[in-house]
């Protein structure tokens, strides 16, 4: 048997100790992760977004582990991706993640994706609402440990993509899909996840298109929560008509009482693969 004894004086040394703001995860583009062209689908990179920032929040004090103690949690609320290129199957990369800014009910989290050698994939931003979870309302960030998240606000680390942009969708929209939702598709929030809605969307355009198109930026904005049993529609537009890689989305649900509800929009912006 090893008995360790630690000095007091050392004990209060390290919980004073701050972890850094920026935090920086290791992943592995696992090949059932990856597409047809053995890169990773984006909607798997979102998942490991959603991940590293769990990990983060968690480790500061200010996560799911100690948020649900108290009735509380996160959820998404906006979430652009900007792209260059996608890791390969079988690639390490790291997701790099910090919070650069909080105000009362919303905080926002951007995001870095980078390989060993410093290549940068591409970048992402996201804004976060802390909700009750009886009432679903939102509620006072800086209320939470009084403020602690205050102490990881980064404003100096680059994270060169655009912001948020509009998304509208017009009366000349096209419904394209409607899906039913099911036991896979519903997260730990009891509703319908995040990334499941990408994964969606993504499958409305066939494989000729993907083998000349690659997705530059995702863009979606969540409106309201859709649960297990909801049919989803997707409406599609042309951003701008003269921009053909350019789209918008408006996804509703449809309820059991046969009600129509938007649920979030998106905007999907291609490339062409020469």
């Amino acid at each position: 048997m090893v008995i360790c004894y630690l000095n007091p004086q050392n004990l209060r040394t390290r919980k004073m100790e701050k972890l850094s703001k920026i935090g920086r995860y290791q992943f592995l583009a696992e090949p059932f992760h990856c597409d047809f062209t053995n890169h990773l689908f984006m909607g798997h990179l979102g998942n490991h977004m959603l991940n590293a920032a769990d990990f983060h929040s968690n480790e500061r004090g200010y996560g799911m582990n100690y948020l649900n103690t108290i009735n509380k949690t996160w959820v998404l609320s906006r979430l652009t991706i900007e792209m260059y290129d996608m890791p390969k199957a079988y690639e390490k990369f790291y997701v790099e993640t910090w919070v650069d800014s909080v105000m009362k009910y919303f905080t926002s989290r951007n995001f870095k994706v980078v390989n060993e050698e410093g290549h940068v994939y591409g970048y992402g931003k996201s804004i976060w609402a802390m909700i009750d979870m009886d009432t679903r309302q939102p509620t006072d960030i800086f209320a939470v440990r009084e403020g602690q998240i205050n102490e990881y606000i980064e404003t100096s680390y680059e994270c060169p993509i655009e912001k948020f942009s509009r998304v509208k969708v017009t009366g000349e929209k096209e419904l394209l899909r409607s899906i039913n939702t099911y036991y896979n598709d519903v997260d730990v929030n009891g509703h319908i996840n995040s990334v499941k809605y990408i994964e969606h969307l993504l499958d409305l355009w066939d494989l000729d298109w993907y083998r000349t198109h690659f997705i530059k930026r995702f863009e979606i904005a969540y409106v309201a929560e859709a649960h297990h049993g909801d049919q989803l529609n997707f409406y599609r537009e042309h951003r701008e008509k003269e921009r053909e890689n350019d789209f918008n989305f408006k996804i509703t649900k449809t309820t059991n009482d046969n009600a129509e509800v938007e649920t979030c929009r998106c905007r999907v912006l291609f490339s062409s693969i020469l």
